[in-house]
Protein backbone atom coordinates (compact mmCIF):
# COMPACT_ATOMS: atom_id res chain seq x y z
CA UNK A 1 0.00 0.00 0.00
CA UNK A 2 1.49 3.38 -1.01
CA UNK A 3 2.18 5.98 1.66
CA UNK A 4 -0.37 8.72 2.25
CA UNK A 5 2.14 11.53 2.85
CA UNK A 6 4.79 11.39 0.15
CA UNK A 7 6.63 14.50 1.37
CA UNK A 8 7.62 12.70 4.59
CA UNK A 9 9.50 9.94 2.76
CA UNK A 10 13.25 10.22 2.38
CA UNK A 11 14.78 10.29 -1.09
CA UNK A 12 15.73 6.61 -1.11
CA UNK A 13 12.20 5.57 -0.22
CA UNK A 14 10.88 7.82 -3.01
CA UNK A 15 13.26 6.19 -5.50
CA UNK A 16 12.05 2.73 -4.40
CA UNK A 17 8.41 3.79 -4.77
CA UNK A 18 9.08 5.35 -8.18
CA UNK A 19 10.73 2.09 -9.25
CA UNK A 20 7.45 0.39 -8.33
CA UNK A 21 5.63 2.77 -10.68
CA UNK A 22 4.37 5.37 -8.19
CA UNK A 23 4.11 8.64 -10.13
CA UNK A 24 3.56 10.61 -6.91
CA UNK A 25 7.01 9.53 -5.70
CA UNK A 26 8.60 10.96 -8.84
CA UNK A 27 6.53 14.12 -8.45
CA UNK A 28 7.85 14.53 -4.92
CA UNK A 29 11.46 14.12 -6.13
CA UNK A 30 10.71 16.71 -8.81
CA UNK A 31 9.38 19.14 -6.20
CA UNK A 32 12.52 18.65 -4.09
CA UNK A 33 15.12 18.95 -6.81
CA UNK A 34 13.78 20.75 -9.87
CA UNK A 35 14.96 24.21 -8.72
CA UNK A 36 18.46 22.92 -7.99
CA UNK A 37 18.60 21.08 -11.32
CA UNK A 38 17.32 24.09 -13.23
CA UNK A 39 19.90 26.37 -11.62
CA UNK A 40 22.69 23.88 -12.34
CA UNK A 41 21.58 23.29 -15.93
CA UNK A 42 21.20 27.03 -16.56
CA UNK A 43 24.69 27.66 -15.21
CA UNK A 44 26.21 24.93 -17.40
CA UNK A 45 24.20 25.55 -20.59
CA UNK A 46 23.79 29.33 -20.30
CA UNK A 47 20.24 29.11 -21.69
CA UNK A 48 17.16 28.82 -19.49
CA UNK A 49 14.98 27.25 -22.19
CA UNK A 50 17.56 24.58 -22.91
CA UNK A 51 17.97 24.06 -19.16
CA UNK A 52 14.23 23.55 -18.69
CA UNK A 53 14.20 20.96 -21.49
CA UNK A 54 17.17 19.22 -19.93
CA UNK A 55 15.54 19.05 -16.48
CA UNK A 56 12.47 17.47 -18.06
CA UNK A 57 14.61 14.95 -19.93
CA UNK A 58 16.59 14.08 -16.79
CA UNK A 59 13.45 13.42 -14.77
CA UNK A 60 12.14 11.20 -17.56
CA UNK A 61 15.44 9.33 -17.44
CA UNK A 62 15.20 9.04 -13.65
CA UNK A 63 11.69 7.63 -14.05
CA UNK A 64 12.89 5.03 -16.55
CA UNK A 65 16.02 4.09 -14.58
CA UNK A 66 15.11 4.48 -10.90
CA UNK A 67 15.12 0.69 -10.47
CA UNK A 68 18.84 0.81 -11.32
CA UNK A 69 19.66 3.31 -8.55
CA UNK A 70 22.44 1.90 -6.33
CA UNK A 71 22.44 3.35 -2.81
CA UNK A 72 26.03 2.20 -2.25
CA UNK A 73 27.23 4.66 -4.90
CA UNK A 74 25.68 7.82 -3.45
CA UNK A 75 22.51 9.63 -2.47
CA UNK A 76 19.56 10.00 -4.84
CA UNK A 77 20.33 13.75 -4.98
CA UNK A 78 23.87 13.04 -6.18
CA UNK A 79 22.65 10.36 -8.60
CA UNK A 80 20.19 12.80 -10.18
CA UNK A 81 22.70 15.68 -10.30
CA UNK A 82 25.34 13.49 -11.94
CA UNK A 83 22.81 12.50 -14.60
CA UNK A 84 21.96 16.16 -15.20
CA UNK A 85 25.58 17.27 -15.39
CA UNK A 86 26.47 14.44 -17.75
CA UNK A 87 23.56 15.23 -20.09
CA UNK A 88 24.31 18.96 -19.96
CA UNK A 89 27.92 18.36 -20.92
CA UNK A 90 26.79 16.05 -23.72
CA UNK A 91 24.66 18.88 -25.07
CA UNK A 92 27.48 21.39 -24.78
CA UNK A 93 29.78 19.10 -26.72
CA UNK A 94 27.31 18.60 -29.54
CA UNK A 95 28.11 20.63 -32.64
CA UNK A 96 24.88 22.62 -32.53
CA UNK A 97 25.37 23.96 -29.00
CA UNK A 98 29.17 24.34 -28.84
CA UNK A 99 30.32 27.71 -27.51
CA UNK A 100 33.57 29.40 -26.68
CA UNK A 101 34.48 30.07 -23.04
CA UNK A 102 36.97 32.78 -22.11
CA UNK A 103 39.28 31.75 -19.25
CA UNK A 104 38.78 35.16 -17.63
CA UNK A 105 35.07 34.38 -17.28
CA UNK A 106 34.81 30.91 -15.77
CA UNK A 107 32.92 31.48 -12.53
CA UNK A 108 29.15 30.94 -12.37
CA UNK A 109 27.21 34.19 -12.78
CA UNK A 110 24.01 33.51 -10.86
CA UNK A 111 23.48 32.68 -7.23
CA UNK A 112 21.51 29.55 -6.41
CA UNK A 113 17.76 30.15 -6.28
CA UNK A 114 16.21 30.78 -2.86
CA UNK A 115 13.93 27.74 -3.27
CA UNK A 116 16.84 25.36 -2.69
CA UNK A 117 17.06 23.46 0.57
CA UNK A 118 18.41 25.92 3.18
CA UNK A 119 20.05 23.08 5.11
CA UNK A 120 22.54 22.80 2.24
CA UNK A 121 23.75 26.40 2.63
CA UNK A 122 26.67 25.46 4.92
CA UNK A 123 27.86 22.90 2.35
CA UNK A 124 27.65 25.43 -0.47
CA UNK A 125 29.50 27.99 1.64
CA UNK A 126 32.22 25.44 2.43
CA UNK A 127 32.65 24.57 -1.26
CA UNK A 128 32.82 28.26 -2.22
CA UNK A 129 35.40 28.89 0.51
CA UNK A 130 37.45 25.88 -0.56
CA UNK A 131 37.40 27.04 -4.20
CA UNK A 132 38.28 30.60 -3.21
CA UNK A 133 41.28 29.38 -1.21
CA UNK A 134 42.84 27.70 -4.25
CA UNK A 135 45.57 29.38 -6.25
CA UNK A 136 43.99 30.95 -9.34
CA UNK A 137 45.59 28.48 -11.78
CA UNK A 138 44.08 25.50 -9.89
CA UNK A 139 40.69 27.20 -9.47
CA UNK A 140 40.55 28.06 -13.18
CA UNK A 141 41.15 24.49 -14.39
CA UNK A 142 38.56 23.09 -11.96
CA UNK A 143 35.96 25.68 -12.95
CA UNK A 144 36.58 25.17 -16.67
CA UNK A 145 36.23 21.45 -16.18
CA UNK A 146 33.19 21.40 -13.91
CA UNK A 147 31.13 24.41 -14.98
CA UNK A 148 31.99 24.39 -18.67
CA UNK A 149 32.62 20.70 -19.28
CA UNK A 150 35.98 21.15 -20.96
CA UNK A 151 38.36 18.21 -21.14
CA UNK A 152 41.93 18.50 -19.86
CA UNK A 153 43.13 18.79 -23.47
CA UNK A 154 40.68 21.60 -24.20
CA UNK A 155 41.71 23.42 -21.02
CA UNK A 156 45.40 23.05 -21.93
CA UNK A 157 44.73 24.49 -25.37
CA UNK A 158 42.60 27.32 -24.01
CA UNK A 159 45.14 28.28 -21.33
CA UNK A 160 48.23 27.69 -23.48
CA UNK A 161 49.59 25.25 -20.89
CA UNK A 162 50.98 21.73 -21.28
CA UNK A 163 48.45 18.93 -20.73
CA UNK A 164 50.47 17.53 -17.83
CA UNK A 165 50.40 20.91 -16.08
CA UNK A 166 46.61 21.08 -16.40
CA UNK A 167 46.26 17.57 -15.00
CA UNK A 168 48.63 18.35 -12.11
CA UNK A 169 46.76 21.56 -11.28
CA UNK A 170 43.44 19.71 -11.35
CA UNK A 171 44.70 16.93 -9.09
CA UNK A 172 46.27 19.38 -6.63
CA UNK A 173 43.18 21.58 -6.55
CA UNK A 174 40.81 18.66 -6.01
CA UNK A 175 43.04 17.32 -3.23
CA UNK A 176 42.95 20.71 -1.49
CA UNK A 177 39.16 20.94 -1.84
CA UNK A 178 38.74 17.39 -0.52
CA UNK A 179 41.00 18.18 2.44
CA UNK A 180 39.20 21.45 3.20
CA UNK A 181 35.82 19.72 3.07
CA UNK A 182 36.95 16.95 5.44
CA UNK A 183 38.49 19.43 7.88
CA UNK A 184 35.27 21.46 7.78
CA UNK A 185 33.21 18.38 8.58
CA UNK A 186 31.55 18.17 5.16
CA UNK A 187 31.71 14.86 3.33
Amino acid sequence: MPPTNWEELDDRALIREAARGEVKALACLYDRYSALLLATASRILGDRGAAEDLVHDVFMEVWRNCARYDATRGTPRTWILVRLRSRALDRLRSASVRREVATADVAPHRAAPQSEDPSLAPDRAAVRAALASLPSDQRTVIELSYFHGLSSSEIAERMGSPLGTVKSRTAAGLAKIRSAMQVGGVS
